[in-house]
């Protein structure tokens, strides 16, 4: 798209839009979303102090492919909940066990670049649309599914990225972290659907800035709390967002835990995948 002051989507307030009905008369679809992701360690890790190797913070990502992931999926699997898995492509390589486990519980898996170590905004423009094709190429030739969604590494886009996935053939994207419904996005020639995404239900940002399991639970359970009420006018999603380096320690798991038993604990809740979401909000004829 070309540079404007405003997003490839037009503005539309939540009060001016029609009622939105999920299936089954649920007031929420919640959508949980581990980011499973690679960092090289000859690469500076994001959010490090930017030595190569760079031993501490690598290790804690390791951790999160060695053990994390695995308390998650037992976590999600004991409860009946299938994942949408934002994926590094570079994962399919490295992490062979976790793809064959996840693929063996009926996960989603969305494009989530080919690493974490190299957004957009790090890589030579002229190599984003190839970026994007490999990672969808490689995410289909070990899932033998292209993915329908894309999550940007660090949830970045240039001024072409939408025309890129859009040219690949994606349905969605959740990059644009701004609303409770899904809605329409302009990409190219064709539409896309923004799915929500949040940087707020996200462990990651929350314990960088000191919060503790009891508070990231609290902000799980209230979050919900207030969609739940607003979904009984019209529906809502929610979106867990989780990294196993993060919730899969073992003295936070359990605050997810809670909280996904918490929400369980409610009549009219929908646990779906990303792609279940698009599609029952495609066909409720949603024009926005």
């Amino acid at each position: 798209m070309e540079p404007r002051r405003y997003g490839p989507f037009p503005y539309t307030p939540i009060n001016r839009r029609p009622t939105l009905k999920w299936p089954n008369g649920a007031r929420v679809a919640v959508w949980v979303i581990p980011n499973i992701e690679f960092f090289p360690l000859n690469e500076v890790v994001p959010g490090s102090r930017g030595h190569v190797p760079e031993v501490s913070s690598w290790s804690q990502r390791d951790y999160g492919a060695r053990i994390g992931v695995f308390r998650i999926m037992d976590a999600l699997s004991s409860r009946d909940i299938r994942a949408s898995v934002t994926l590094n492509s570079e994962v399919c390589d490295v992490y062979p066990e976790i793809m064959e486990d996840a693929m063996a519980l009926g996960w989603e898996f969305l494009g989530h670049n080919q690493s974490n170590s190299r957004p957009f905004h790090e890589t030579p423009p002229e190599g984003d649309e190839k970026l994007v094709r490999d990672t969808l190429a490689r995410i289909e030739q070990t899932t033998g599914r292209k993915p329908r969604g894309w999550l940007g590494s660090g949830l970045q886009e240039t001024w072409h990225t939408l025309d890129y996935l859009a040219g690949e053939g994606l349905d969605y994207v959740c990059d644009w972290v701004n609303d409770d419904q899904p809605y329409f996005i302009d990409a190219g020639d064709r539409k896309m659907v923004s799915l929500p995404y949040s940087t707020e239900i996200n462990d990651l940002p929350q314990f960088r800035t000191g919060k503790s399991s009891d508070e990231f639970e609290l902000m799980m359970r209230r979050q919900f709390d207030r969609l739940y009420m607003e979904g009984a006018e019209s529906g809502r999603v929610m979106a867990i967002c989780l990294h196993p380096f993060v919730i899969g320690v073992s003295h936070r798991i359990w605050a997810l835990e809670s909280a996904l038993d918490y929400i369980k604990g409610h009549d009219d809740v929908w646990f779906a995948t990303g792609e279940e979401i698009v599609d029952a909000w495609l066909e409720s004829g949603a024009t926005f």
